[in-house]
């Protein structure tokens, strides 16, 4: 006799998941009871937290959706922050939730929650799923609906009634086919070209061929649609300046154009410097945050805007701007092939005098060194990068590591570098980070001291599965992003944020294992080259200088051109 559960795990079956990350429970144990049965496996994490980031490790790499299992009230309320996460950053996921019995549904029964409304706001759809037989459209769609055009989190909630039930042999033996269950329209598949879309291409080439600064900001929409070939192309055929945003990092080398890093509160003068005086900005797969744009006035002034973007809801939502709708995997090479045919405008003779300009500022400003004499974030993060694998996948956390990491990251599409955008969440990498490395690639995973705490335990499933990770702990004692603002906004009133810690290498020791410390340049040096020969997992401890501030930098409500290259320097633009 089949049941809703073996439905469920057919369904995953037929959409080629592997693993899962999940956390037992009453209203999930249907589903449990039958899972030996199928070739899934389940990485038991030790909060549900963790399950939502490991999935969202797999996701993030790009050619899977991962998948997260939790049972129903804290169960299913754990699993939010990390869907809040995927829906900020655009990854696709599936989180599975079960539920009480469907009769006991709006009881406030034990462990009952509506998740659905919990998360109406966070997930790009849902289902709740009440019925055994309705549960292979369910997952169907919710694959579909995760991938298709801007991806996100889509949630299902099963009630245990819908786990229990008996399917009919026919719907087992149409699982058992793989034949589809879904009535939906497949969004995915190439859409006629309109009139409008070819017009504002026109357009674009116009404003272009009229500009004297432009400037493309890249994001990571480039990524998702898997047009990093078509966006260097453009590039090379309109011979624009290019800067990116933090999930833009590594769409295009920086040997393929000039590139100028990183804009933003912590982008390079030199990117902040272009995005300012440029006359017209691209944006290519990018949303315009507050974090990019600063002060939005002085942003938007004396300047245009063209926006590539598949998601309509994207345009004009910030700032006016000339929209180019659609998957960037169409758009770029349309764009292209009218470049090319527009013989009067020859773009790589263009731009001259603002080429040299950007190429003189990014000589002039470039990125600060580690002082000899102090042992510093980047002291670490320089010496790490400069060994990473040349497809070595790289998570950051949130704080003051991930900006120093994100303008140093070698530019490098081989590379993949990973961190919580949106959301900013602190906790994120070491879990995310379980799930990156299923894919068998080097992963080095980045927390500062406050971070790591957020999300230790961890290091339990870690050791459980063997996971190859390579964690590094930046260990300043303090919330050092936060600490950086008292101290440059606040009189230095450090108000909770010195840390006093545990000792990371025997916490690690505890949990089986292998735990370093590092304490000066030279053990750092050391310690590195056992992390790269290391095959299952290992931790360092590195105990940096405590009160180092990331420059450059963008007070809060400030423009992109009063950018502070240190304390009360601004950068004359």
């Amino acid at each position: 006799m089949k049941i809703g559960a073996d439905a469920l795990l057919q369904a995953l079956k037929n959409q080629e998941v592997k693993q899962m990350f999940a956390f037992p429970g009453g209203a999930i144990l249907p589903i449990y009871d039958r899972m030996p049965k199928y070739d899934i496996d389940r990485i038991l994490v030790r909060n549900e937290q963790g399950a939502s980031f490991g999935a969202q490790g797999i996701s993030r790499l790009g050619d899977k959706v991962g998948v997260c299992l939790a049972t129903s009230g804290p169960g299913a309320t754990n699993l939010v922050t990390g869907i809040a996460d995927a829906k900020m950053d655009n990854v696709p996921m599936v989180a599975i939730t079960g539920n009480v019995f469907t009769h006991l549904i709006g009881s406030d029964a034990f462990q009952e929650i509506d998740i659905i409304g919990v998360c109406d706001p966070i997930v790009k759809h849902s289902f709740f799923v009440t019925e055994a037989e309705k549960i292979p459209e369910a997952i169907e769609n919710a694959f579909t609906i995760a991938k298709e055009g801007r991806p996100g989190p889509v949630l299902v909630d099963i009630t245990k009634t819908a786990q229990s039930d008996k399917i009919s042999q026919e719907t087992w033996e149409k699982l058992c086919r793989g034949e589809s269950f879904s009535t939906r329209e497949n969004k995915n598949e190439i859409q006629d070209i309109s009139e409008n879309l070819l017009t504002n291409m026109d357009k674009a080439i116009d404003l272009i061929a009229k500009s004297e600064r432009p400037l493309i900001i890249a994001g990571n929409g480039i990524k998702i649609a898997e047009a990093k070939k078509q966006f260097k192309d453009f590039v090379e055929k309109t011979n624009i300046p290019v800067t990116w945003t933090l999930h833009g990092i590594g769409v295009i080398n920086e040997e393929d154009c000039l590139g100028l890093g990183m804009l933003g509160m912590h982008g390079t003068c030199a990117a902040n410097y272009a995005t300012h005086n440029a006359d017209l900005i691209l944006g290519v797969g990018i949303r315009f945050d507050d974090r990019i744009t600063g002060k939005l006035e002085s942003f938007k002034s004396n300047k245009k805007f063209i926006h590539f973007d598949i998601d309509h809801s994207e345009f004009d939502k910030i700032l006016k701007a000339l929209p180019i709708e659609g998957c960037l995997q169409k758009t770029l090479p349309l764009i292209n092939k009218k470049i090319e045919e527009n013989s009067q405008e020859n773009f790589p003779g263009k731009f001259k005098n603002w080429r040299n300009d950007l190429e003189a500022r990014k000589e002039q400003w470039k990125l600060s060194k580690a002082t000899s004499d102090k042992f510093t974030e980047i002291t670490v993060i320089d010496q790490i990068f400069s060994k990473l694998s040349n497809d070595a996948i790289v998570l950051a956390d949130v704080g003051q590591h991930e900006m120093w990491m994100a303008q140093r990251f070698p530019a490098d599409t081989e590379k993949s570098f990973l961190a919580s955008g949106g959301l900013g969440t602190m906790g994120f990498s070491l879990p995310t980070a379980m799930g990156a490395c299923l894919s068998g690639r080097e992963t080095w995973t980045f927390s500062g001291d406050g971070g790591f705490q957020m999300n230790l335990q961890e290091l339990a499933t870690i050791k459980q599965e063997n996971l190859p990770l390579k964690i590094v702990i930046l260990n300043n004692q303090f919330l050092g992003m936060v600490r950086q603002w008292q101290d440059l906004f606040y009189e230095k009133n450090y108000v909770d944020t010195p840390m006093d810690n545990p000792d990371f290498v025997a916490l690690g020791k505890a949990f089986g294992i292998e735990s370093y410390l590092a304490t000066n340049e030279e053990e750092s040096l050391l310690m590195i080259e056992k992390m790269k020969a290391a095959t299952g997992p290992i931790l360092v401890e590195f105990k940096v200088e405590k009160e180092e501030n990331v420059w450059p930098m963008v007070p809060a409500g400030a423009s992109l051109g009063e950018t502070m290259i240190s304390r009360g320097q601004k950068i004359e633009f």
